[in-house]
């Protein structure tokens, strides 16, 4: 019996939702072999790059993603100091697991810091959610994007666009795999569990009545001024109409350091950062997405929520072509914002491969590189 041995590696909590379908999938994939077939064993490895209760243990729980394999335990420090202990780290695990895939997602620290080990020890990295760019390198995870996408092997694209990013860099097109969107997998699979949350109720909102907020970006919240120029607009608004902002511990530093409120007030709730499902429930129901988030602009673009993203650039051009999604920035927030209420409660189209079955197509790529099928 073969047995490929894959690496799936998670660290911060946007990749968690994107694990998770491709871990079922594997799971599926050998409950249905005969007893002496060949298998895929995966191994999770999480870096530890998000290790917060409610930024990491939360999803595992509700994504039902097993206990990791290897906990690399990285933890917080400068994006240098952070790299290197997952450099470090995870170089160890590959000695001595040997594995014959490193499956990374995404673009954080851990995504750049695993591929390269894998490059330079021989070992094929796929990358999930490759190709997407901002073309803002001041953005950290831009570069991790651009390292990431030169070394992999293999590279699953999310949307057309993606794909030809990575032809103009150069990439070989064969190593191009467009197989969609795979938050939108944990997406569908949460939905049952999001509707049935209860959030709306705990925090007396209705449905298509309040705005939902999420920032947590340095350019949006390092700077005072611009986090009290937000700040002050996201309180003018919660007069008009509720707003509910779970606040991200970076954020809720900050607000602290510049003695800007950080407590709730009438109309204008600030959360502890909230589980995926309750989170996918607000994002389904708002009237307006205010974010800085790459998921949350997918996640709204899927259920057509009108979406305005506070940066100049995004990464997901897709999700503003096709999609929902809206480019704002603080000097024009409240005038956007007053268009966003102003317009339809639902917008855009949801973009090809978007449907679930990203995972499927994921593992049947790997399957074939592998000699599996």
């Amino acid at each position: 019996m073969k047995a490929v041995k894959i690496i799936v590696v998670a660290g911060a909590r946007p990749n968690f939702m994107k694990v998770s379908p491709l871990l079922k999938r594997i799971a599926e994939f050998n409950a249905g072999r005969e007893a002496n077939a060949d298998r895929l064993a995966a191994l999770l490895v999480h870096t530890g790059q998000h290790y917060d209760a409610n930024m990491s243990e939360v999803f595992f729980r509700e994504l039902g993603i097993p206990q990791p394999d290897i906990n690399l335990g990285a933890g917080s420090g400068s994006h240098a100091v952070q790299t290197a202990h997952i450099l470090t780290g995870f170089e160890t695990v590959c000695e001595t697991e040997k594995p014959d895939w490193v499956v990374v997602v995404g673009d954080v620290n851990s995504t750049m810091a695993c591929t390269l080990v894998g490059a330079k020890m021989g070992i094929r990295v796929a990358h999930i959610e490759a190709g997407l760019r901002s073309y803002d390198r001041t953005m950290p995870e831009e570069i991790n994007r651009l390292v990431t996408d030169a070394l992999a092997d293999m590279l699953l694209t999310p949307s057309a666009d993606a794909g030809e990013n990575l032809l103009r860099e150069g990439a070989a097109p064969d190593k191009i795999k467009f197989v969609g969107n795979i938050m939108i997998d944990s997406l569908l699979d949460n939905l049952p569990q999001a509707r049935s949350s209860g959030i709306l109720a705990r925090l007396k909102l209705e449905p298509s009545r309040f705005v939902y907020v999420t920032l947590h970006r340095p350019a949006n919240v390092d700077e005072r001024d611009n986090l009290a120029a937000i700040w002050t607009a996201l309180k003018r608004l919660s007069r008009t109409i509720p707003v509910v902002c779970p606040v991200h511990p970076r954020t809720r530093k900050k607000l602290e350091d510049f003695g800007l409120p950080s407590r709730s007030e009438e109309h204008f709730a600030l959360l502890e950062p909230l589980g995926y499902q309750a989170s996918l429930c607000l994002t389904e129901n708002a009237r307006v997405v205010l974010t800085d988030s790459g998921g949350l602009q997918e996640e709204a673009t899927f259920f057509r929520t009108p979406c305005l993203t506070l940066r100049p650039n995004t990464e997901r051009p897709v999700t503003v072509t096709i999609g929902s999604n809206r480019l704002t920035q603080i000097e024009r927030l409240p005038a956007d914002v007053d268009e966003a209420l102003q317009g339809p409660e639902r917008r855009g189209q949801i973009p090809p491969l978007w449907d679930g079955r990203t995972a499927e197509r994921t593992l049947r790529h790997l399957l074939e590189a592998s000699s599996l099928c």
